[in-house]
């Protein structure tokens, strides 16, 4: 392959000239978007590669983004963030923007740090990965390039945000156990510790008051501290017929902890969980849970910051992603009509 194919080379073998070549593979206006595709297509073909030095110092862009992820969403048994990572690295590199990973660390988060490579200009915009703390979102809000929080939000601050439907998504959960007969059902999750976590108790707790069914604080399950570090899970005796977890990883400790305690799973206690992760395969049996939708939520979010950079007047608020229920075998029917098993 060619490495040195040149906007005139395509120009030539199209039959136009290098002006409207570069309109086209820069998405300009002043040709036709079939004269655009057109152009694209060849360029790939022909292996066509961007001059990004001589492009910087054009046009006054690094065409990097930083993606900030807080260090405790980043552990060995934490693999959900570096998913959601490699989808935002996917949708910028086909945008021409590439992503630099910035892993902050809980004392720089404390000190309100921010990462060198916003000091050193390295980047046109910030995507922060997973909750901060408020004095963090505070900085964060100050700096002067483009910002998005993917994942959570926070509702004193003006920066965009983009999340998985985490109330409706719960609420849904917790509406498909009540149709199989649990009316004793907890949630797992610290209520104070992300905007996501209580989004979703949210949703359950609507379900159950659209059932009439009441809320016992008891069944309020804590399974971290306020920092995100988990907890020794502590189960309610009695226990209820079933669990919403915030999360698949904790719906796994859940299960764990029950089979440590005797109990089956779903024959004695339902579980079900929220990511659709690692975790909702690892454990046995296999959750029911909701099914993030990581590729539209990174995609979302990079086309909504590349607006920002491009037009800095332009805000969207919060964006929602919907998500979808995967039905697996962790959750058992209570209803009398339901089959022996």
């Amino acid at each position: 392959m060619n490495k040195n194919i040149t906007m005139r080379d395509i120009a030539n073998q199209l039959g136009v000239s290098s002006v409207t070549v570069s309109k086209a593979l820069n998405d300009k206006e002043g040709v036709s978007e079939e004269l655009k595709e057109r152009i694209k297509q060849l360029a790939s073909e022909l292996g066509y590669r961007v001059n990004m030095a001589a492009k910087t110092m054009r046009e006054g862009l690094t065409y990097n983004i930083g993606v900030i992820i807080p260090e405790r969403f980043t552990g060995p048994d934490q693999s959900f963030y570096l998913r959601v990572y490699q989808e935002i690295s996917k949708s910028l590199e086909a945008t021409g923007y590439y992503g630099i990973l910035h892993i902050l660390s809980s004392s720089d988060e404390e000190g309100l740090l921010l990462p060198r490579i916003y000091y050193d200009r390295k980047v046109d915009g910030f995507i922060v990965l997973g909750q901060i703390n408020k004095p963090y979102i505070e900085v964060i809000e100050n700096i002067e390039q483009p910002k998005l929080f993917l994942d959570f939000y926070d509702e004193h601050s003006s920066i965009d945000s983009v999340v998985t439907d985490n109330f409706y998504g719960a609420y849904e959960l917790t509406n498909y156990l009540i149709q199989q007969g649990h009316r004793d059902i907890a949630y797992v999750g610290n209520l104070y510790s992300t905007s996501s976590i209580q989004d979703r108790f949210l949703g359950y707790y609507k379900s159950l008051l659209e059932h009439h069914i009441h809320l016992e604080p008891k069944w309020i399950i804590n399974d971290r501290d306020e920092q995100g570090t988990y907890i020794d899970i502590e189960l309610p005796s009695p226990l209820p017929t079933a669990f919403v977890c915030n999360c698949d990883q904790v719906a796994y400790s859940v299960v764990q902890k029950l089979k440590l305690m005797g109990h089956r799973v779903p024959e004695d206690c339902s579980v079900v969980g929220f990511d659709n992760d690692i975790y909702a395969t690892l454990t046995e049996p296999h959750l029911t849970t909701i099914d993030v939708n990581i590729n539209q939520m990174a995609q979302t979010a990079v086309q909504s910051l590349l607006r920002q950079i491009n037009h800095p007047d332009v805000r969207f608020g919060r964006l929602v992603v919907k998500g979808e229920i995967i039905y697996r075998d962790s959750v058992k029917s209570l209803n009398s009509a339901a089959a022996p098993e």
